[in-house]
């Protein structure tokens, strides 16, 4: 079955605006990232200033405890690869 959205390392990518959110809904945890500025490279926008954050999936979780972690990082790339790490601590936080 061919999947519908984009996906880095396996977990699916989904874009609004400059928002992305990455990693399985159905999961504990998943990544926002928000874009807060561009770079130009040549005719390609680039999103650099990225603010980060790792948030609970669960319904019953307290409003002021959705975010679990955050940051701001420098490049898009550095944010999804730190997101995929979080993603999987929690993961198995979670799991013990």
């Amino acid at each position: 079955m061919k999947s519908e959205f984009f996906s880095y390392k396996n977990k699916p990518l989904v874009r609004k605006d400059n928002v992305i959110y990455y990693g399985e809904m159905n999961e504990d945890f998943v990544a926002m990232l928000t874009i807060n500025s561009h770079k130009s490279f040549k005719d390609i926008k680039i999103g650099n200033k990225v603010f980060l954050q790792l948030i609970s999936t669960d319904p019953k979780t307290a409003p002021e405890e959705v975010v679990v972690k955050h940051t701001v990082k420098n490049s898009l790339y550095e944010a999804l690869d730190i997101a995929g790490i979080w993603i999987e601590r929690y993961k198995k936080k979670v799991s013990v």
